[in-house]
């Protein structure tokens, strides 16, 4: 990316910091970087010039076992993507993330599930589940672990409305027992949620 190709209130044209005590939007339109902005954060991709820190460390000197510690402690995320198993169950996509951490009962994963109107594909391939419900799969997946922040590319692209106002329920309730923020991509909508601090692409 060029960097006169984006405003000086970009995120790309000066310096960030994101403390996961807060909760963030970051907006722009389409194909201006948020998925890549998403990857950096996630350490999922190092081809960019400047400087990423995390918790004070550079990040390109994090090592994979202290990355593997980060994504399973600290850093939660739901790609844009989803990156379900789509020969696995339902279930079974959220049983593996859980075990790694056994942050969650299976009732509690369940009653998750049922918030958002999907317990009866418990036992469906994720791979013949529609769009939006393999997004409310994924969603809650994310949810499974112990976090401080919380990074959410387009979470809702593929959901309806009155899903949306569910998953935000969830979402925010997950962050307030945890005590943790998230960052929320978005085009520019906001989700009815106000008081998010705004960062711009």
């Amino acid at each position: 990316m060029k960097k006169d190709t984006f405003s000086e209130d970009s995120v790309w044209s000066h310096s960030c910091e994101i403390d996961s005590q807060h909760a963030y939007f970051l907006q722009s339109g389409s194909g201006k970087g948020k998925s890549t902005f998403a990857a950096y954060v996630m350490g999922l991709r190092t081809d960019y010039s400047g400087k990423i820190t995390i918790d004070g460390k550079d990040q390109k000197k994090v090592t994979l076992d202290e990355w593997s510690s980060i994504r399973t402690k600290k850093l939660a995320f739901l790609a844009q993507d989803m990156r379900l198993f789509p020969n696995l169950t339902a279930g079974e996509n959220l049983l593996i993330k859980n075990k790694l951490t056994d942050f969650k009962s299976e009732g509690e994963i369940k009653a998750m599930l049922g918030q958002l109107e999907l317990d009866h594909k418990w036992e469906q391939r994720a791979g013949t589940l529609s769009l939006g419900q393999q997004q409310r799969v994924a969603l809650i997946r994310s949810l499974l672990q112990p976090f401080e922040l919380l990074l959410m590319d387009e979470p809702f692209s593929h959901i309806d409305k009155a899903n949306i106002i569910r998953a935000l329920k969830i979402i925010l309730e997950e962050c307030d027992k945890q005590q943790a923020g998230y960052i929320l991509t978005t085009l520019g909508y906001d989700y009815g949620i106000t008081g998010n601090k705004v960062i711009q692409l």
